[in-house]
């Protein structure tokens, strides 16, 4: 049974929550408020249809228990129970879910990072149908994509490729992407049709807001200089690229994308806050799980995760070994969704075992 005291203490923090936020706070407050409220509707939410479900269960349980009903009236209250008792317990899973420990960075948007691996000029290609697979799937989802940094591969593709993804959610659904993805298939230059290997590191960081992490500027040191196009040309003749070296760590970011010096300041500072955050996140969920790397979703960049084998159409996700036959749409994001959602039930699933 659920703790029914832990449940009234969700509801009334919902509600003095929102009493604050009516009563009119500013700066951070408002931000971290905001933040708590919206990861508590869903609980809420899921309580009070728990609640309406169990008092029409009691209800049920009572008309099956008066004596002055008919026996048809009877069979129908028991075919009800049964409806009742399942929607019952589909609830009481959902708010078990809905408490469990929560990533705090769930909500926020995130940076994608992809590079290049081994395989030469085929992973630099492999790591563009990877950029314009999370392009797609951020379209569907009403996100908003911003590249922010990109090095062009000598024939195509790219060999590291950045962007910013801003939505609700999106690390929540992103974070299981971090990890080597392999992909084998005939490289359109292969004369003998010989399948090649290659493979690309996908990198999911939250993005960090001011509150998130704090950055002394006297721990910067900025540097511009003139951005650099494909094969060492200049893209521009102003110095509008930016490298800021984080001195106490050594985090070094580069962002020449926009021709405005100040646009790529702003850039490379977002990209270097959600780094150094990363960095604290990946600290503490180490220090806190010995056994983290085992786990689904575990951010190890290291870790084989995906192959993509484009000759017989299959991708098969190693972590949970779920293989699918539609490379294709996977690939053109219409099916992402069919690895990332197993991925979060498997992981809520050993979240909901620890606790037990």
């Amino acid at each position: 049974m659920l703790p029914q005291d832990k449940l009234d203490l969700i509801l009334r923090k919902h509600e003095e929550i929102s009493a604050k936020l009516s009563a009119g706070v500013t700066g951070q407050e408002f931000v971290a408020l905001s933040r708590e409220l919206s990861e508590l509707d869903p609980v809420v939410e899921a309580i009070r249809a728990f609640r309406d479900a169990s008092g029409d269960l009691t209800g049920i349980d009572s008309l099956i228990a008066d004596s002055a009903i008919d026996d048809e009236m009877r069979a129908l209250a028991e075919d009800e129970r049964t409806n009742a008792t399942e929607r019952l317990q589909k609830l009481e899973h959902d708010i078990r879910i809905a408490l469990l420990p929560k990533d705090a960075a769930d909500e926020h948007g995130a940076i994608l990072e992809v590079r290049a691996g081994t395989g030469g000029d085929e992973a630099a290609l492999f790591v563009g149908d990877l950029f314009r697979m999370y392009e797609r799937y951020a379209q569907l989802h009403g996100w908003k994509m911003e590249l922010m940094s990109a090095s062009e591969g000598t024939a195509g593709g790219y060999k590291e490729i950045i962007a910013s993804v801003e939505g609700r959610g999106v690390f929540a659904k992103l974070k299981y992407e971090s990890g080597v993805h392999r992909v084998q298939r005939v490289p359109a230059t292969e004369t003998q049709g010989r399948i090649h290997t290659s493979a690309a590191t996908v990198a999911i960081l939250p993005e960090a807001q001011d509150v998130d992490v704090h950055i002394n500027e006297a721990d910067l040191k900025i540097d511009t200089m003139r951005a650099q196009g494909a094969g060492g040309q200049h893209v521009n003749k102003t110095e509008s690229a930016i490298r800021i070296t984080h001195i106490p760590t050594g985090t070094i970011v580069f962002v020449q994308d926009e021709r405005s010096q100040h646009k790529n300041r702003a850039r490379a500072m977002s990209l270097l806050r959600s780094r150094l955050y990363d960095e604290q996140r990946t600290k503490l969920d180490s220090e806190r799980a010995a056994d983290r790397k085992a786990q689904v979703g575990s951010g190890d960049r290291s870790e084989r995760i995906r192959t993509y084998n484009f000759p017989q159409g299959r991708i098969t996700d190693h972590r949970i070994n779920l293989t699918l036959y539609k490379l294709d749409r996977v690939v053109a994001g219409d099916a992402l969704d069919e690895i990332i959602d197993p991925l979060i039930t498997e992981h809520q699933a050993a979240q909901l075992a620890a606790e037990t």
